[in-house]
């Protein structure tokens, strides 16, 4: 459904309950100035929830909007806003709607943990696509099918998703610029004071694994190979030949700007992707495990704990709790749902063991 090129686009943003504030300021404040600094009205919006009531933004902050998913006006774009368990999210009548969007030719897009619910309803398949880095692992694990990039953002055909965060405003000022001229968009940027606009290619780890205040290509380079060996994890002589240095250089890296030995941050990195999958996914502890390059649950279990200070299946069970109290607020179900009760009791019974 393609604007008229005389008349505004309408972009439609549907509020997830717990949305990201910033990914949704940062995805409407560029449209709002499109209109201030070309002096024409060149987008409208219209903000949807699931039945027209406020939502509540993760930070606790409600915002009305204009229309329920039943009434919502005619739109040529729609961004769906999610933030915090976005990946968890799963009403079926949303769902239903988004797919009639997508049947009548409305383009989709996603920001932070949208993309999972745009997956969900199928209407990611045979398109590539990003989502916040805390939820890429699981989003990999729980949609295999699927391209996911580290992208900041990602475009292919009418399907537009983000990771989220500021990184909103880059994605939509690359719609405007291909709209409306590279100009506007970057006199947007300036009036934004978001000093460049980044290309899609950027990676998400480029943007939060680099130390405050440092740049350095070669720590970048070790944090980037640790990331992409998590599953197998390298011996340090090995990572450091990989990298074209010397263990001596490699240790000394690390010391130098991330206060830690080589070996204490790749392990930080393996044990922050387990608590994603634990978190974000229904695998087990073990298969956590294997997935992160452990040895052995045991091993992955005693390093959890004395990194986290609670045992991964104790983490992973207060996880499902809080997941079902979310979908309590949504649907008004006074109890959690009878997988998710099952599923802790048999995590709880199997928990004996210690892990």
């Amino acid at each position: 459904m393609e604007p008229s090129a005389d008349k505004p686009e309408t972009i439609g943003f549907l509020l997830i309950p717990r949305f990201s504030m910033i990914a949704f300021a940062s995805a409407i404040e560029p449209l709002r100035l499109a209109n201030l600094l070309s002096g024409k009205q060149l987008y409208d919006w219209a903000l949807l929830s699931r039945d027209g009531g406020s939502e509540r933004a993760s930070n606790g902050i409600p915002i009305g909007v204009s229309h329920a998913i039943a009434d919502a006006p005619a739109v040529s774009s729609l961004i769906v806003c999610a933030g915090i368990d976005g990946h968890w999210y799963d009403d079926r009548q949303v769902l239903a709607w988004l797919r009639r969007m997508a049947s009548r030719g409305v383009a989709l897009g996603a920001v932070c943990t949208a993309s999972h619910i745009l997956a969900r309803a199928g209407l990611l398949d045979g398109y590539r696509c990003t989502v916040h880095w805390d939820s890429l692992a699981s989003f990999a694990e729980n949609f295999p099918g699927i391209v996911v990039t580290g992208e900041i953002f990602a475009v292919d055909r009418n399907r537009f998703t983000c990771a989220g965060g500021t990184a909103a405003a880059d994605m939509m000022l690359h719609r405007i610029a291909a709209r409306h001229g590279e100009d506007l968009a970057a006199r947007i940027s300036e009036q934004m004071l978001h000093d460049k606009i980044r290309p899609a290619a950027m990676q998400q780890n480029a943007v939060i694994q680099q130390p405050l205040g440092i740049e350095r290509q070669d720590l970048q380079a070790a944090i980037q190979l640790m990331l992409t060996t998590i599953e197998q994890p390298l011996d340090l002589l090995t990572l450091a030949k990989r990298l074209g240095q010397s263990r001596r250089n490699v240790e000394r890296l690390f010391r130098t700007y991330m206060n830690c030995s080589p070996g204490k941050y790749y392990l930080g990195l393996r044990l922050i992707r387990a608590r994603q999958l634990l978190h974000q996914t229904s695998k087990s502890v073990q298969q956590v495990a294997v997935c992160c390059g452990f040895s052995s649950a045991a091993h992955f279990s005693r390093c959890y704990r004395d990194h986290y200070g609670v045992p991964p299946r104790s983490d992973q069970i207060s996880s499902r709790y809080r997941m079902s109290a979310f979908a309590e607020s949504m649907t008004g179900e006074a109890m959690p749902s009878a997988a998710v009760v099952a599923q802790v009791a048999e995590d709880e019974n199997e928990g004996r063991e210690g892990w």
